[in-house]
């Protein structure tokens, strides 16, 4: 493991578990990054299979979780993230500074830069899209300080049964739990809109234009069901009807 000496200032996190993402995203993901943040960074993919995953990324374990075994039909919905706020982070594997984590099915389409330097020692995430009103983050963007949250995870680990009753999955938990403390925060709403509520054109436009790139996007984020391959594909879904290929995802998406 690496040593706290050897930890850069700024770290990029992703995960990738199970056989949903190969290792493609990995690398799409690290070269997208390099294309948008300046300066000095380490990448970091907190995986169980490193295979595949280019030599630029440092791929280390999953802290352990230990989750109890789910109901019948019922997903486990990204607990795992919830070890990103592990104390394995900054003690095992010597990790120290600020953390930005990236789901790997984002599409970075603008600087990342401002996403460390804005607003210091804060547990900032995605507005929620759809409910703005409730406190609900999307994970898919967040950003902490390594070592600062680890009450986080320490009580889903006391407390796992009753919180996977009342929380639907890991953002809602981990949303209601730093607000409670007043240390949640939100990212401007124009840097990391929805592919699905803010670039699909509304019907009946969707069938002849294609998806576009929200002015002022960083990242633009991908969830549901389509991800970035379906999108340039423009591949039909239950949900969206008809999506037209989105070009510009090629010129983004790309290692």
């Amino acid at each position: 493991m690496p040593s706290s000496a050897a930890g850069a200032a700024r770290h990029v996190l992703c995960m990738k578990w199970g056989t949903k993402y190969g290792p493609e995203y990995v690398n799409i993901l690290y070269a997208m990054v390099r294309r948008h943040l300046s300066g000095d960074f380490r990448f970091i993919c907190l995986t169980d299979d490193a295979s595949g995953i280019r030599p630029e990324v440092t791929c280390l374990p999953i802290p352990a979780l230990d989750l109890r075994p789910e109901a019948p039909g019922v997903r486990d919905r990204a607990w795992r993230k919830l070890t990103t706020c592990s104390a394995t982070l900054g003690g095992a594997y010597g990790l120290h500074g600020t953390a930005l984590f990236l789901d790997l099915d984002v599409v970075v389409v603008g600087s990342l830069d401002e996403f460390f330097s804005t607003r210091p020692g804060e547990f900032l995430i995605i507005k929620d899209y759809k409910r703005p009103w409730r406190v609900t983050g999307n994970s898919s963007v967040y950003r902490f300080e390594i070592g600062a949250h680890t009450d986080v995870l320490s009580n889903f680990r006391a407390h796992e049964v009753e919180i996977r009753q009342q929380f639907r999955n890991e953002q809602a938990y981990l949303s209601d739990f730093l607000h409670r403390q007043g240390r949640l925060g939100y990212w401007p709403k124009t840097w990391c809109p929805s592919f699905k509520y803010h670039s699909i054109p509304m019907w009946p436009a969707n069938y002849w234009r294609e998806p576009y790139i929200p002015p002022g996007a960083r990242i633009v984020i991908f969830h549901g069901e389509v991800n970035p391959p379906d999108g340039l594909s423009g591949q039909r879904n239950r949900r969206f009807r008809h999506i037209r290929p989105a070009h510009w995802i090629a010129q983004h998406w790309k290692v």
